[in-house]
């Protein structure tokens, strides 16, 4: 896969990218967020939505504020509820007096482990992407003003937004297509710098996959992921993430065909080089297809492994 690592651009900085779309880039860089999150300003007029808005970081709420300047903020979206994507949504909605909207935190997701989204290459140059990291704790204090659903219009200053529901990466996710410019706004769950973390409970492989092929099946001509580079032919980068899920489905099989396997087992086979501390990451990239194969009756655990 040709993952664009390319992204140099200073926190803080607001970045037009479009006559509709600014970005401005969070100060948390790190292995599980990339070089920040990207919080996107959207709008020509006095009135602007803001998808995103990020971390809990006084340094950034203060920089959102000067990007935002004498504008209104007529909307506050959020994609989903990881703790470098929601909690700055209470700090503006203060602020701004704007309505949130998203979709809250499954209520059956009781506060464990945090989910991360740290790419460390293996020996084909795969991500593998590492959980138990605090960045990407969900925000259980995010509850929405307005519970989005999919196809949804949100009307704003010279723009309207419809609702992509894409449950996957986390249960709760939601992406946002600006229709004026067939661009969609496409949060973790399709990134250009890295393949997207499915952890389960909350995350399901058969739903991440089928919201891919939910938006293949669209006409949308550029993504704006919350981490990374806007993703410019995203039709073939789809196409990319669909076939590499569908390679590692076929190893694990191949695996199960050799007799039983447990996943530490899978994970020595499938990811031969990787830090220590990240096994238990490939562990649940591995345990996420695991599931969605016994769900299609392909595998079943056997008591001390899996056939």
């Amino acid at each position: 896969m040709n993952f664009d690592r390319s992204l140099n651009v200073a926190a803080g900085t607001l970045v037009q990218l479009s006559p509709l779309v600014s970005r401005l880039l969070a100060p948390n860089p790190g292995p599980f967020t990339f070089k920040g999150t990207g919080v996107y300003i959207l709008g020509a007029g006095s009135q602007v939505a803001v998808i995103d808005p990020g971390p809990a970081l006084p340094d950034h709420i203060d920089a959102l504020k000067r990007a935002l300047g004498p504008r209104r903020v007529s909307h506050i979206l959020v994609t989903h509820t990881h703790r470098d994507h929601s909690p700055a949504a209470a700090a503006l909605k203060a602020f701004s007096r704007a309505k949130t909207y998203g979709l809250p935190l499954r209520p059956s997701l009781a506060r464990g482990p945090a989910t991360g989204t740290s790419p460390v290459a293996d020996g084909g140059g795969d991500p593998v992407l590492a959980e138990g990291m605090a960045d990407e704790a969900h925000d259980h204090d995010f509850v929405p003003d307005v519970a989005v659903t999919d196809s949804m219009r949100i009307d704003g200053d010279g723009f309207v937004l419809e609702c992509v529901a894409t449950p996957g990466h986390t249960a709760n996710h939601m992406c946002y297509a600006l229709v004026q410019e067939k661009a969609l706004f496409s949060g973790d769950h399709v990134m250009g710098w890295s393949t997207s973390v499915i952890a389960p409970p909350d995350g399901n492989m058969a739903e991440y996959l089928a919201s891919l092929e939910k938006l293949a099946a669209r006409d949308d001509e550029i993504f704006y992921p919350t981490h990374g580079s806007p993703i410019t032919d995203p039709q073939a980068w789809l196409g990319q993430l669909i076939a590499h899920r569908r390679m590692r489905e076929a190893q694990i099989l191949a695996a199960l065909a050799d007799g039983g396997a447990t996943v530490a087992g899978l994970v020595e086979r499938l990811y031969p080089v990787i830090e220590p501390a990240l096994r238990p990451a490939a562990a649940q990239q591995i345990a996420a297809h695991l599931h969605h194969l016994q769900a299609r009756g392909r595998a079943a655990p056997d008591g001390e492994g899996w056939t």
